[in-house]
């Protein structure tokens, strides 16, 4: 099952479920995280029965997942991130290498509500920074209780340069405007194919021809997300909900940045695939 906000031709913001390409809204729930929180989300089938509203895919546009909730990722899950660290920031290399192989992992905030970048629409470089790339990420949507809901796809923008200067720039190199865009949809999480086998494919179009191509899966991930949930809620609560980067196992080389005019495609089995221009 699989679930969407989109933006409708008339101006309404609502959620709604897929059915192939028709989208029907929800009877009686004005917000995606109604739903998404609710006891049992699968109600959403009943309710989209229930209403009156169908759309086409194409006479709507689909925005990001997020109402209320705040966005947060986990650094280090995959080796392939790990050595990619240890690379850009040499001398700070021996804690990239502990926090992958720690019991703690890391978890930072990534993105507020107004920060985040619908699908379709400008993710940005810094300006101040030379060595840019994006970070494919199968996200979890997690309930105020906990609770892995559901999942869709994330695109967490860092500056390379920025953050391998000094570790202590993380949040420079990771938050600022435009830098994490989700979507286009949420897949219940139990509607998705055994997550060993779910395959996270990133592609980027650089003047109309494929400048890098990556795949991996999420096998290859050093937590589980399950681990990564139960870290994020100690002593730590999230009343609105929160969406979860899980952290990446796909990185250009090292020759490689984004440029404006790029396309960035994420592409993850089970959910979809999530596009965004370079600004």
């Amino acid at each position: 099952m699989k679930l969407a906000r989109v933006l409708t031709a008339d101006g309404r913001v609502v959620p709604v479920l897929i059915q192939g390409d028709s989208l029907r809204t929800l009877a009686g729930v004005s917000t995606l995280s109604e739903i998404l929180h609710a006891d049992d989300p699968k109600a959403a089938a009943e309710l989209a029965a229930a209403s009156g509203d169908t759309f086409a895919a194409g006479d709507v546009a689909f925005l990001h997942p997020v109402d209320r909730q705040e966005v947060w990722a986990a650094g280090v899950t995959y080796k392939r991130s790990k050595i990619a660290r240890e690379e850009e920031s040499a001398g700070a290399a021996q804690f990239y290498d502990k926090v992958y192989t720690a019991p703690r992992p890391e978890l930072f905030l990534k993105a507020t509500p107004s920060r985040i970048v619908d699908p379709g629409k400008p993710i940005r470089v810094r300006a101040d920074s030379r060595w840019d790339v994006p970070e494919p990420e199968f996200t979890l949507v997690v309930s105020p209780a906990g609770c892995i809901v559901g999942c869709t796809v994330g695109n967490d923008v860092s500056s390379r340069d920025i953050e391998g200067e000094n570790p202590l720039y993380l949040p420079q190199a990771k938050i600022y405007r435009g830098s994490c865009s989700l979507g286009p949809v949420v897949t219940l999480l139990e509607a998705m194919p055994p997550l060993a086998d779910v395959r996270i494919q990133l592609v980027i179009e650089r003047q109309g021809h494929e400048g890098f191509q990556g795949t991996t899966t999420l096998a290859m991930m050093a937590r589980t997300p399950e681990e990564l949930v139960s870290w994020l809620f100690k002593e730590n609560e999230f009343p609105e909900g929160v969406l979860l980067l899980t952290g990446t196992g796909i990185v250009p080389p090292d020759s490689f940045t984004l440029t404006s005019g790029d396309v960035v495609r994420i592409t993850i089995d089970g959910i979809g695939t999530l596009t965004n221009p370079v600004a």
